[in-house]
């Protein structure tokens, strides 16, 4: 699956859990700022290296009808009713150095990745002020790396539980979000991170083909709290890989890991269109 490494990437995962869905009201068509986040994340899922970064976090919302860009990322809004959303999203990785990750020396580079697919959300309960939500988010995304010949890094899917509380007991404007679901992997995506050609091969990293299929479990949660002119957010994340088709990889090195971050941003601008939503 894509490495989670050191740019902003990992800075916006803050913004996809622990912002609930509230009742309509009109807010401004698109709001701008800048932050600044901390994060630590493993090199790749598996990896028993680190990366702590102290990175620029942009804050950027746009509220069109139908595209859009927001705590779920950039994505197009091909169809939307009170219960069923269909999105199509895409999503960014950046690079991973082989000359910074020890079991992978000699191999070639995890080059920067964009994946690109459908989204179906679906709406399973919710309260009556929308403040609190349970939903189940569908995406399947193609993979690609992201270079001048760009070349299919197979499929991924990642269907999950997303609960969404906007109402806090004694955290007034407070949200706390949490998501957790499988995620899977097809042959190519997998090989891609997790082979080892018979050319890399030595002593203590034999050949491997990773096959597809399950990839692992993860669980998200997060808070965050919107203040006039500025956002405040956290995350944590885990990750078990036990049961994953390539659990065995000799690049796998832990199948448990932890990573997490912090941030805050600055709100720049605003547009005085204003538009009704529901978020």
């Amino acid at each position: 699956m894509s490495s989670f490494k050191r740019t902003a990437a990992g800075a916006l995962l803050l913004c996809a859990v622990g912002q609930s869905a509230l009742a309509a009201e009109e807010k401004p068509l698109w709001e701008a700022g800048v932050g600044v986040a901390a994060v630590s994340f493993p090199a790749y899922r598996g990896s028993d290296q680190r990366h702590n970064f102290l990175l620029p976090s942009p804050y950027f919302v746009y509220r069109g009808e139908f595209l859009k860009a927001d705590r779920d990322g950039v994505r197009a809004e091909l169809f939307d009713s009170d219960l069923a959303e269909l999105t199509f999203s895409v999503a960014l990785s950046p690079p991973a150095s082989s000359d910074d990750i020890r079991v992978r020396s000699g191999m070639p580079d995890l080059k920067a990745n964009f994946e690109l697919g459908p989204q179906l959300n679906l709406t399973l309960w919710r309260t009556e002020n929308r403040a609190r939500q349970l939903k189940l988010l569908l995406p399947m995304r193609a993979a690609f790396t992201l270079e001048k010949n760009s070349r299919s890094l197979g499929w991924v899917v990642h269907p999950k539980l997303n609960l969404d509380i906007g109402d806090l007991s004694g955290l007034p404007d407070w949200n706390l979000g949490m998501q957790l679901g499988p995620l899977f992997g097809d042959r190519k995506q997998h090989h891609y991170f997790y082979g080892v050609d018979a050319a890399y091969a030595t002593a203590n990293r034999p050949a491997y083909a990773a096959g597809g299929g399950f990839a692992g479990m993860q669980y998200v949660v997060g808070v965050s709290k919107r203040y006039p002119k500025h956002w405040v957010g956290a995350f944590l994340r885990y990750d078990n890989l036990s049961g994953a088709r390539f659990a065995d990889s000799p690049l796998v090195r832990t199948k448990n890991y932890v990573a997490a971050g912090v941030a805050v941003s600055w709100i720049l601008g605003e547009s005085a269109e204003r538009v009704v939503v529901d978020e």
